[in-house]
């Protein structure tokens, strides 16, 4: 029973570590490479982003309803379900941005980060995710996440959640200002349109 606890405590932690690990990525990518560098992303890369706040809405769902004690396997299921929907959506963007780049004298768009593009790192990170729900589907029963009683480990799960909310709001008003009213964002943005 203890062993039993324990592996629900950790996958709980799994998760939460899956939603802090988005929010670290999609904030380097906006913060990091957007503002600091410069690089607006492409359509491609906006696509991407919305794949990863998707694939970490069934991270969130399973956090929350585990906070409030109630999640049951059918709402683990549905918050993988979310999360490979996401992770399958975003491979598929980066997939296509990788096949645009994969001629051998091709520079790629953006910053190489330890030699691959963030459109590559990016298909790494929604391998991982679609593996994780495969893991934890496969071991439902026993991983079922249980959320910890202490109000100090509380907190934290509750500093990343709102983390993760503030990262989807930051990046929607980002978006709506390299787009701003136009349907169709250029292929190689060069400015922010909303202000152009």
């Amino acid at each position: 029973m203890v062993r039993s606890g324990l592996i629900r405590a950790l996958s709980f932690w799994a998760f939460v570590a899956f939603l802090f690990a988005y929010v670290g990525i999609l904030s380097t990518a906006m913060f990091v490479f957007q503002f600091g560098f410069g690089e607006l992303p492409c359509p491609l890369c906006i696509l991407q982003r919305m794949g990863m706040m998707l694939a970490s809405m069934g991270a969130l769902y399973i956090v929350v309803r585990a906070m409030r004690g109630d999640l049951a396997i059918r709402d683990l299921a549905m918050g993988l379900g979310l999360a490979v929907l996401g992770a399958v959506a975003g491979a598929s963007m980066s997939i296509r941005q990788i096949l645009l780049h994969i001629a051998p004298d091709d520079p790629g768009y953006g910053t190489a980060v330890l030699g691959l593009h963030l459109y590559t790192w990016a298909l790494v990170t929604f391998v991982v995710v679609i593996v994780f729900a495969a893991v934890v589907s496969v071991f439902a029963a026993e991983m079922l996440p249980v959320a910890p009683a202490g109000p100090a480990a509380r907190m934290i799960v509750w500093i990343v959640v709102w983390a993760f909310v503030a990262t989807i709001a930051i990046n929607m008003v980002v978006v709506f200002a390299e787009e701003g009213f136009n349907w169709v964002l250029p292929d190689d943005p060069t400015r922010y349109e909303l202000f152009g």
